[in-house]
């Protein structure tokens, strides 16, 4: 079996078990954390940090977590609903007066949260590059038209969520969101996780490593088995894995952090609002995010989903995966907290990794609850 390092209760043994087996089945390296009440119970990591297999995967190691990084951004939208400095019934452009052009003035806050909005791409042809240009992307999608009525589809807004819930944040706090996430979730946690990585944390970063048989052209498509992206829009590995991407502030995408300050971070919405002795919002507030806004077939993702104010609604259970593996999962009634990161990609229809290890808490869940 493949060695696991860290800490776990014996009653969680099956998560650092399913992760040996990964590493077994021929996964390069990854981390896994579960926490209770706001503690871990689970704090584990194996493998390896490179494709080449020669740096071991640390305690520290970071890695792109791609769209689990929409998670932290609806967080960062949640606790300003919560203080009364955003209103989720809003239209958008009464924070960014210039949203409203080509129709778009009834797009509401909660329509961004919840994909519903209409934007879930940028027209025109798109670069990587492009997206390190925060004025420049936002003011295509302040020009842009909409695809459909807000509130009245879902489409996965796999990009575009980021920009314009974080062009929001900075009308009103005056910061990005990776500075606000900074200064008001992730120092205060003492959490390890970045939106516009800083070079001081280079070495620490395991590049994502692309499926098996592809290459660094490997390009994003739909969780859900959805369209291919259009010519000139995909998202190539390569891009997540330059210093260009790490630096910039891509709020749906570019969040950087291991298991650890995932379940962390998230753990504030499990417990309540408040975690150890970090009050960020109301226990009303957290309940916010599991409230349906859409259900129904998802325009993007070619699926069946269900859209809360911000998170991927499933069953009892609320949070987000990302592409190549990553996964959250928040399940409030019993304070439960699991996050997977990964850089070892696999073909998305293939790959049930962040379940497995889903399925594996419950099983100690049902031991601590014994």
């Amino acid at each position: 079996m493949a060695d696991i390092e860290g800490a776990y209760d014996d009653l969680f043994t099956a998560v650092p078990n399913a992760l040996s087996d990964l590493l077994d089945a021929g996964d390069v390296g990854g981390s896994v954390a579960v926490f209770v009440d706001g503690e871990p119970v689970v704090d584990v990591w194996g493998g390896f940090a490179d494709a080449d297999r020669t740096v071991p995967w640390q305690r520290d190691t970071i890695v792109n977590v791609y769209s689990v990084t929409k998670t932290m951004t609806a967080l960062c939208a949640l606790i300003l609903i919560d203080r009364g400095e955003l209103d989720p019934d809003a239209p958008v452009a009464r924070y960014w007066p210039e949203f409203a052009a080509a129709g778009k003035d009834k797009v509401l806050v909660r329509h961004v949260l919840s994909h519903t909005a209409g934007l879930p791409e940028l027209d025109g042809p798109l670069i990587a590059a492009d997206l390190y240009d925060w004025p420049s992307v936002t003011a295509r999608l302040a020009a842009q038209a909409l695809r459909w009525e807000p509130g009245t589809a879902a489409g996965y807004h796999s990009l575009t969520q980021g920009f314009l819930v974080g062009e929001v944040v900075r009308r009103i706090t005056g910061r990005g969101v990776g500075a606000f996430l900074a200064d008001e979730v992730t120092g205060p946690l003492s959490a390890d996780f970045h939106i516009g990585l800083a070079a001081e944390h280079d070495h620490r970063v395991a590049l994502t490593v692309p499926p098996p048989s592809r290459d660094e052209d490997y390009t994003a498509s739909a969780p859900g088995g959805g369209p291919a992206p259009k010519a000139g829009q995909g998202l190539r590995v390569r891009d997540g894995n330059s210093v260009a991407w790490r630096r910039a502030e891509i709020p749906a995408a570019s969040g950087f952090g291991n298991a650890r300050s995932v379940a962390l971070v998230q753990s504030v919405m499990a417990c309540g609002g408040t975690l150890r002795g970090v009050s960020l919002l109301s226990a009303s507030g957290c309940e916010r995010a599991w409230q349906e806004q859409f259900a129904g077939e998802d325009r993007s993702l070619g699926m069946p989903v269900r859209w809360g104010l911000g998170y991927g609604l499933f069953g009892t259970t609320y949070g987000w995966g990302g592409w190549g593996g990553s996964l959250v999962m928040i399940e409030p009634e019993s304070r439960m907290t699991v996050a997977y990161v990964t850089n070892q990609m696999r073909e998305p229809e293939d790959d049930t990794r962040g379940l497995d290890m889903l399925m594996a808490a419950y099983d100690g869940l049902q031991g601590l609850r014994a």
